[in-house]
């Protein structure tokens, strides 16, 4: 069995904050970004953009941009949107969310613009 990693976070120390499975990985690259929302679109599922405050990571509620994308499939609308929401709020994260129709939960939710880190 492999060795297991303890990431050291805590409320204390803003920069070692996580609030998401990707948020323990380096930051993606926008062609990493695109091929996330090309993953979303194939697999059929409704693109969403939230935000919140940094301080607010942790909460359930982040603020809805616009409404969900149903049936949305064009990759490049889908990145302009995200884009719109983080020139709109660039303190805030942005998360890029993929709502699965038939589970009735989202099947893949990332930060993908994260707002700056307060102490």
């Amino acid at each position: 069995m492999s060795e297991m990693h303890d990431y050291q976070s805590s409320l204390g120390d803003p920069s070692s904050r996580r609030f998401e499975t990707f948020s323990y990985l380096p930051e993606m690259d926008t062609d990493q970004i695109r091929k996330q929302v090309e993953y979303i679109v194939s697999k059929g599922w409704n693109p969403a953009i939230e935000h919140t405050e940094p301080e607010n990571a942790f909460s359930y509620y982040w603020y809805m941009w616009k409404l969900p994308m149903f049936g949305e499939t064009d990759v490049d609308t889908i990145l302009a949107e995200a884009e719109a929401c983080h020139k709109a709020h660039p303190t805030h994260h942005v998360r890029l969310i993929g709502y699965d129709n038939y589970k009735q939960s989202q099947g893949a939710a990332m930060v993908i613009f994260r707002g700056p880190m307060k102490n």
